[in-house]
């Protein structure tokens, strides 16, 4: 039987749905039958499988940070060369410099976050300032599920991962929590404002859709 994670909920229907992972999610009313659920998900076992191959073949492989593979940054990917000394992680402009005494995962959390502290904050403070959006507080944090958020009590976080992208989806990104001040929702009033602040909305979507595996699998 296909092991799938059951989400029930005061719906009529059944669902299925196959997630980053590539792990089956199946939606169900509360008082449906296991029996019936199990039956559809055996029905749909082609799509299900179709489905899970398609998205297993777009994870990337977890990284081992070895001499000479390849790490975004700024939208572009740069090699990674090995030293004996210095700090854990640095950059040159043509490739990374790791001090392979470090661990790399850790190294590249680090510089990242150091990096996009440097590069966001003056991007934020700038659209913040232009547009009368008033911030509380911004935090930065490798998140799994979400580039950004911004919270009833107008604070920010933003997940330093976006690093590895172009500059114009971390500006994107930076605008639409901005926007969320004004607006708490997704209505046409807050998209209309979001549009006014960057141009970049639908190509960044589509960057994060089509890359943000890769950048979550640092």
């Amino acid at each position: 039987m296909q092991s799938y994670q059951l989400i029930r909920s005061k719906r009529k229907t059944l669902s299925l749905q196959i997630d980053k992972n590539a792990q089956l999610l199946v939606r169900a009313p509360m008082r449906l039958s296991v029996k019936k659920i199990e039956d559809f998900v055996n029905e749909k076992q082609k799509w299900i499988q179709e489905k899970q191959a398609e998205i297993t073949r777009k994870i990337p492989p977890k990284q081992n940070y070895e001499n000479g593979n390849k790490y975004l940054f700024l939208g572009k990917s740069y090699p990674l060369q090995y030293v004996e000394s210095g700090d854990p992680l640095t950059f040159n402009g043509q490739s990374f410099q790791f001090n392979h005494q470090y661990d790399g995962y850790n190294a590249f959390h680090w510089f990242y976050k150091k990096e996009f502290i440097e590069t966001a904050v003056p991007i934020l403070n700038q659209l913040a300032e232009k547009y009368t959006l008033n911030y509380q507080k911004v935090r930065f944090k490798a998140q799994k599920t979400r580039w950004g958020s911004c919270s009833a009590s107008n604070n920010i976080n933003l997940n330093y991962l976006l690093i590895m992208a172009p500059i114009s989806v971390i500006e994107a990104v930076i605008a639409h929590e901005l926007a969320h001040i004004k607006h708490k929702n997704h209505s046409k009033d807050f998209y209309q404002l979001l549009d006014s602040m960057i141009s970049t909305r639908k190509q960044t979507d589509i960057w994060l859709k089509d890359n943000g595996q890769q950048l979550h699998n640092l």
